[in-house]
Order: structure tokens, then C-alpha cells, then sequence
């Protein structure tokens, strides 16, 4: 046996430990993306209602106290720090909406192999198995990053509309002064 195909070999066997790992993350992510998808559709349903009261509003307000117990004027954080709260609150749906379509490609590809030695051999029923296994990974994947693409899309113009109406509050306010 040459030493490339031991090396194939080995690479091909590091390759499916992988799998399911790979799976898992996908299932993860799906699972993330059906959750979030609810809390989206709430928070929808409280805006279209006017019921909504962002959380940028309370993160941005801070109320210092002084040494008597009295509370000086509300103090807005900069829009840099609110910058960086609404990616954080964003960062894990940008997350996995680019990282799911990577690992449905990984759990297609992996399959894809012992699919095509089975092709080789004649073997239809190892080539479905494989197949079935391939293309349900790579569905489920492209269907929780579109879930989050969808959902990031929206919540980040709602954050930023919510961080310009308080943003033109607080100039609103300092004008009155």
C-alpha cells in the first residue's frame, strides 16, 4: 500500500468523526433559529401594536445617584457603546446565519464520499442512505441561516430606528434646556 493511500485513508476516517459533531451543530442551529423565529414573531406583534418598549431604551438610560440619595439628569450612553449593544444583541444571528450553510456543505460532502464507493460497487441502497443523510443536513442548515439572515435583517433596522428615535429624544430634550 503506498503512502497516499494511507493518507487518503486517514484522512478520509478524520473526516467522518466529524459528522456527528457536524450534525449536532446543525440540529443546534435550527433549534436556535425556531426559537428566535417565536421571539420574533412577538416582538412583531408588540410593535405592530405599540406596545413595544425596546431594550436599547433601558440599557441606554442610566440613572446616577448622588451621595444624598437625590438623582441627577438622565444620562444617555454615547451612540458608540449603543453601537456596540445592538451587534452584540445581533452577534450570535449573524453567527448562524453564516455559519449553518458551511456546515450543511460539511455534512453533505462528508456522506458524499462512502455514496460514491457504494456507486462504485453497484450498492443503490448505501448510495440512498448516503444521499438521504447528505441533502437533510444541508436543508436544515440553509433553512436555520435563512431563518436568522431574515430575522437579523429586521431586528438590526429596528435597533437602529430605535437608536435614532433616542437619539433625536436626547437632542430634543437638550434643546429644551
Amino acid at each position: 500500500m503506498s503512502i497516499f493511500t494511507e493518507i487518503e485513508t486517514l484522512l478520509y476516517a478524520v473526516s467522518r468523526i466529524f459528522l456527528a459533531p457536524v450534525m449536532l451543530l446543525i440540529a443546534a442551529a435550527l433549534a436556535y433559529a425556531l426559537v428566535v423565529l417565536g421571539m420574533f414573531a412577538v416582538e412583531a406583534w408588540q410593535r405592530r401594536r405599540g406596545v413595544y418598549r425596546s431594550m436599547l431604551f433601558t440599557v441606554a438610560q442610566q440613572m446616577p445617584q448622588s451621595k444624598s440619595g437625590r438623582s441627577y439628569n438622565l444620562v444617555i450612553m454615547p451612540s458608540d457603546d449603543l453601537e456596540l449593544w445592538i451587534m452584540k444583541q445581533l452577534e450570535w444571528l449573524r453567527i448562524v446565519s453564516r455559519t449553518a450553510p458551511m456546515l450543511g456543505l460539511i455534512a453533505t460532502m462528508i456522506p458524499m464520499g462512502p455514496a460514491l464507493l457504494a456507486l462504485g460497487e453497484n450498492d443503490g441502497a448505501a448510495v440512498g442512505k448516503n444521499m438521504v443523510a447528505a441533502f437533510s443536513s444541508v436543508i436544515l442548515a440553509l433553512l436555520a441561516a435563512s431563518i436568522c439572515f431574515f430575522i437579523l435583517t429586521v431586528r438590526r433596522r429596528w435597533l437602529l430606528l430605535d437608536l435614532r428615535r433616542l437619539e433625536r429624544q436626547n437632542l430634543d430634550e437638550k434643546r429644551a434646556d
